[in-house]
């Protein structure tokens, strides 16, 4: 490992979760409700990221590690500042809602282990996802 590398995973706190992406170490950043990502070009020492899953583009950089975090933040909250200002809603990253398209063969087995369980597909869904999504960022 360099010593960004090291720098990093010695300076993540609870709210940044790293892991590996073609190559390049990356993290997940999260407030207010939004999630963002920090990109960092190992070969560059470059650290760039933007905030995710919204249709308005917020994007961040910094130097060090604490400088992208608080570039994160600053961004989100100048985001937020701009959209009262102008009247407009900020745009939310998460409704609740997702689409699931899946094969005729596993619908089956989905229903079949809902109704084995006594649970709505939707409620077994979310169990069942909300398990597997916590333990893959853990």
């Amino acid at each position: 490992m360099n010593h960004l590398t090291l720098m990093l995973l010695n300076y993540l706190s609870s709210s940044i979760v790293p892991f590996q992406r073609k190559g390049k170490m990356q993290t997940m950043l999260t407030y207010k409700g939004y999630t963002g990502h920090i990109d960092i070009d190992l070969d560059s020492s470059i650290l760039f990221g933007r905030v995710l899953d919204i249709k308005d583009v917020i994007t961040f950089q910094g130097q060090t590690i604490e400088e992208a975090r608080q570039e994160f933040y600053n961004s989100i909250d100048d985001y937020l500042e701009f959209c009262e200002e102008i009247g407009q809603s900020p745009d939310k990253p998460f409704s609740g809602k997702f689409h699931f398209r899946t094969t005729p063969e596993t619908h089956r087995k989905i229903t079949i282990a809902a109704t084995k369980e006594g649970k709505s597909i939707n409620r077994w869904m979310e169990d069942v996802l909300t398990k597997a999504a916590n333990q893959s960022i853990k």
